[in-house]
């Protein structure tokens, strides 16, 4: 049966099995407890992760709230993408929401797999690409939508949201108050 990891990759560009075996032997695993922390503000996100199991949230804090930023689910890549290509600190701090398996690989060493098996570096720009229109999708919709616009495609991206991530953090991420978000879904679930 094949990994979790080696479908994902596979589904988007293809490797010898020892390319491949290559390749996997760069990644480290790590666990988390639920709400343990993956990295803090203020420190260099010099890991790329792959989430075998869990979910994990970023967040930022605003006025002493916390903003959350994104949930990565079981099969997604997970980065603070500007601090691990840009050498600087987060802005951000991850935390595992349920406890969570990551394989993770670190920039000098993702430099090397580069190096060592150049057709990665084609999968590196895929996951780049697919986070850019995630970004995207998501200023879309603060900008252009509703909040009842942006609960229904956040939903709609990804149902598995409304069963596994607490409201407060759905609200927090969609920009409004979890009363808010309660009012919304009472309306659509008339």
């Amino acid at each position: 049966m094949k990994e979790l990891l080696e479908k994902n990759i596979f589904n988007h560009i293809n490797l010898t099995d020892k390319e491949y075996f290559n390749s996997r032997s760069y990644f480290k695993s790590k666990k988390l407890k639920r709400l343990e922390v993956l990295h803090l503000t203020n420190v260099a996100c010099n890991n790329i992760y792959f989430i075998e199991s869990g979910i994990i949230r970023y967040y930022q804090i605003n006025d002493r709230k916390e903003i959350t930023g994104g949930f990565f689910f079981e099969g997604e890549w997970y980065a603070d993408l500007f601090s691990f290509f840009s050498n600087s600190n987060t802005k951000q701090t991850a935390q595992a929401l349920e406890d969570s398996t990551l394989l993770f690989i670190s920039k000098q060493d993702l430099d090397k797999l580069y190096k060592e098996i150049p057709k990665t570096e084609r999968f590196g720009r895929i996951i780049a690409e697919q986070t850019l229109i995630g970004l995207r999708n998501k200023m879309d919709d603060h900008t252009l939508l509703n909040a009842t616009e942006r609960y229904l495609n956040l939903i709609k991206r990804n149902p598995i949201i409304i069963k596994k991530i607490p409201q407060h953090y759905i609200a927090s991420y969609l920009g409004i108050k979890p009363q808010s978000l309660s009012r919304i879904r009472k309306n659509l679930y008339l």
